[in-house]
């Protein structure tokens, strides 16, 4: 059965946290995010991320501003948030990621919209910036207008993947070295509309396969949609792999899917975690979430063990 602990902050502040899913995920009440946090604050939120690796902040309603106020206490966010047409970027502030279906007009976009048909990668499972040399930390989406129907979030710890995975399978992975690019995932979904620089800009990045998760001493399978080869191995066996492990971790029973309700502030943890958006009516209701992503302090090839 699942239950709840409290981390004590000051004589009137409590975050409260309480399991949402058997192997990881929580709620986290307590704490006003909008309002600079004490040490003890920033402690208890961090000690909650490394523990549950995602954490629901209800009842957030941030504006961009303060949205990136909150993250920048927990480390360097991310430059350039987006890829494509960003000459056609919606928000104003660059700290901020556009995570809608919405143009600079507020208007839905196109069937065919070109932001639209790159952005449905993200109903892949992935891992934010894998495809960067320096990869993610935490990602932070707040949710500002949500559907009537559909739109959850699905999430999965790796941690838990890893601990779960046969002896066969974990020392066949252990010591590989997978390389990301964002034109690997877009093209499993049939999206190759880059142009030159964007290409220049997707150069394939190595990561290591599993990581250790430092904060809770953990294991980590590295893995994202992202993910389009093998360092010395044959595509297509690497790619066969690569589906084994993340149909692995993506089984049902360790998925969290997340419900959304407006202010609500999500933050996972992309060193130990997978995520997914899941389908909406795209074409007929307005979505606006917004995600503020934090760098990682170094990239990923250190020896895990």
């Amino acid at each position: 059965m699942m239950s709840s602990h409290s981390t004590m902050l000051d004589r009137n502040d409590m975050l409260t946290c309480t399991p949402v899913h058997p192997h990881f995920a929580a709620r986290a009440e307590g704490i006003d995010l909008r309002r600079p946090l004490t040490e003890e604050q920033k402690a208890a939120v961090k000690g909650a991320m490394d523990r549950y690796g995602v954490v629901v902040f209800p009842n957030q309603m941030m504006s961009d501003d303060e949205q990136a106020a909150f993250a920048e206490q927990f480390g360097t966010i991310e430059e350039t948030p987006t890829l494509v047409d960003q000459e056609r970027r919606r928000i104003a502030n660059m700290k901020i990621n556009d995570i809608s279906n919405l143009g600079p007009d507020g208007r839905i976009w196109g069937a065919d919209d070109r932001r639209r048909m790159y952005n449905l990668g993200n109903l892949l499972w992935h891992s934010d910036s894998s495809f960067k040399p320096t990869p993610a930390y935490w990602s932070m989406l707040q949710a500002r207008v949500i559907p009537p129907v559909g739109g959850a979030t699905e999430y999965i710890d790796t941690r838990v993947a890893w601990d779960h995975l046969p002896d066969e399978l974990k020392a066949i992975a252990k010591d590989l070295i997978a390389c990301h690019s964002l034109i690997y995932s877009r093209e499993q979904m049939g999206f190759d509309a880059f142009s030159p620089e964007e290409v220049e800009r997707c150069t394939p990045v190595p990561q290591r396969l599993v990581r250790l998760h430092r904060e809770s001493g953990r294991l980590a399978l590295y893995l994202s949609a992202h993910i389009g080869a093998i360092e010395g191995w044959p595509r297509p066996e690497a790619m066969a792999l690569i589906r084994e492990l993340t149909e692995f971790a993506t089984q049902r029973p360790f998925v969290y899917a997340h419900q959304w309700a407006v202010g609500d502030l999500v933050i996972w943890d992309n060193r130990c975690t997978m995520h997914r958006g899941t389908r909406y009516d795209d074409k007929k209701y307005p979505r606006d979430m917004r995600r503020v992503t934090l760098e990682d302090s170094a990239p990923t090839l250190e020896q895990p063990i």
